[in-house]
């Protein structure tokens, strides 16, 4: 198994149909010990947030589940605390976190405020590079980062507006830190999927027609299926992928590679 005797954190697992969900499926299904985080609950009685990570990850024998704001320092410190004291060392992270607040999502880019873009920008982009710099510390050689973006954030894609630059953002940081992380034999890559139905694409809206854009323009005529983005995400992560860093892995039927409808569309 590729993932034998190999340890991990993954952030931002918020369902059974979240990106990080699949791809941590695929990573236990190899043999790997995590340690997993949710959205802090706001009420402790009726912990709605760890509940939902618990349903998907409980039967795995997770080392830990935590909350996690990654604009606190103290949340941070708690989780890579315990990641020392279960893992000693890691081998892999997988960050799948993004937000930026529904009125500025929704409403054009040239019309976001200051306010809203720091609070998108801190926790969908700066958030990597935290986390990065934390995980980089206590990653073996040869240990692996991945974090999530989207088509937006290199081609202006209506709705997904503050989003798309904080998507770019979190690209160019990805490049850096593969540069940087390179010499002590971290890679860090990124992984940009093609539509699928998840809270993420809800909020930014047209479900619906995105994925009837994407069946009819991608060069194999569908939707990508979640599980076969997991399969990508546990091949960057793995050893797999061992001669792979600062990269942005499309799966997306081909989608990104199309400039004009295809010929045959109706």
């Amino acid at each position: 198994m590729f993932f034998e005797g190999k340890k991990g954190i993954v952030f931002g697992i918020a369902n059974d149909r979240s990106i990080a969900a699949a791809i941590a499926k695929e990573i236990h299904d190899q043999g790997a010990q995590m340690g997993f985080t949710h959205l802090p609950d706001s009420d402790p009685e009726r912990p709605k947030m760890a509940n939902r990570l618990k349903k998907v990850v409980g039967d795995w024998g997770p080392a830990f589940m935590l909350p996690c704001d990654v604009q606190s320092p103290a949340d941070l410190d708690a989780i890579f605390s315990e990641a020392v004291s279960k893992f000693g060392k890691i081998d892999f992270m997988l960050h799948s976190i993004a937000y930026a607040p529904l009125n500025e999502l929704k409403g054009p880019t040239h019309e976001v405020t200051p306010e809203g873009f720091g609070v998108a920008m801190g926790i969908s982009a700066y958030s990597f590079i935290d986390l990065a710099n934390r995980a980089q510390a206590i990653m073996n050689p040869g240990g692996s980062m991945l974090t999530m973006t989207y088509y937006g954030g290199e081609m202006a894609v209506p709705g997904y507006n503050v989003m798309g630059v904080c998507k770019a953002a979190l690209e160019s940081s990805v490049k850096y830190l593969a540069n940087e992380l390179g010499p002590k034999g971290i890679r860090v890559n990124a992984l940009s999927a093609g539509y699928l139905k998840t809270l993420a694409s809800s909020a930014v809206g047209e479900s619906e027609k995105m994925k009837l854009l994407y069946e009819n323009f991608s060069p194999l005529r569908r939707a990508v299926d979640v599980t076969e983005v997991g399969k990508a995400g546990m091949f960057l992560l793995s050893d797999l992928a061992s001669g792979i860093t600062g990269e942005n892995l499309h799966v997306d039927c081909g989608y990104h590679i199309m400039g004009a409808p295809p010929v045959d569309l109706q």
